[in-house]
């Protein structure tokens, strides 16, 4: 099944994004009164007629809408210290995607060795990877923060958990995790959280997270974070 990202529907009526017009019309060769799959990132699915036609843009008319398609049964926040080679977060923003996210926000660490994002680039790899899996939620990006100003979380109820590589006793998802609950994960940067920050984030409730013998590069381990939560909820 293709699906289509709708930038607005209402009343009946729908638009197409300019990119997703595009590819309907020029790549897939879609015309007027043919009919289309579409998800908004809000968690809605239509069915769309396509109607007017014009250069830029593919309007529709709703034929159905079903709410709240192929919902999750938990949220996940991935908190990942952006990685020196983007394309390695790209490829961690798609798969996690696939498997399922919520939301993903870049941290900004003493270590890090990129602290500049394109978030117009990832939001593109993050609604690609929405409709490849046959998703209707997009996930929340938010804009780069500093660890110390996100460690609080203040009104999250779930488990925070940081992964990291220092010695010490850490959980595993396995025993401490509750199927079917929020939950927040931490990652760091290449080069490790300091011990500052870990005795920071510590303070704050975040516990320290155990994911196998094995070092993990930073997108690897977020992507096995959010892997045992997804088998976990299934």
């Amino acid at each position: 099944m293709q699906l289509f990202f709708v930038e607005y529907w209402s009343a009946g009526k729908a638009k197409l994004s300019a990119d997703e017009s595009r590819h309907c019309t020029q790549v897939l060769r879609k015309k007027t009164g043919d009919e289309i799959f579409a998800v908004d990132g809000k968690g809605n699915f239509l069915n769309l007629r396509i109607g007017e036609v014009t250069k830029k843009q593919v309007f529709a008319e709703v034929l159905s809408v079903i709410p709240d398609w192929q919902p999750m049964n938990y949220h996940l926040h991935l908190l990942v210290a952006p990685t020196k080679n983007t394309d390695r977060l790209e490829w961690l923003l798609e798969k996690a995607t696939e498997i399922g996210l919520s939301r993903i926000t870049p941290v900004i660490c003493q270590r890090s060795e990129r602290k500049v994002l394109r978030p117009d680039r990832l939001q593109k790899v993050l609604l690609a990877a929405m409709k490849q899996s046959l998703k209707a939620r997009l996930p929340v990006l938010d804009e780069a923060i500093k660890l110390k100003d996100c460690l609080k979380a203040p009104g999250f109820t779930g488990k925070k958990y940081i992964a990291h590589c220092a010695e010490g006793v850490k959980v595993s998802l396995r025993e401490n995790y509750s199927p079917g609950s929020d939950v927040m994960v931490l990652i760091g940067p290449e080069g490790d959280f300091t011990p500052e920050e870990l005795a920071l984030a510590q303070a704050q409730g975040w516990q320290p997270l155990g994911l196998g013998p094995s070092r993990l590069r930073t997108e690897t381990a977020a992507l096995v974070a959010c892997t045992m939560i997804y088998q976990l909820n299934i």
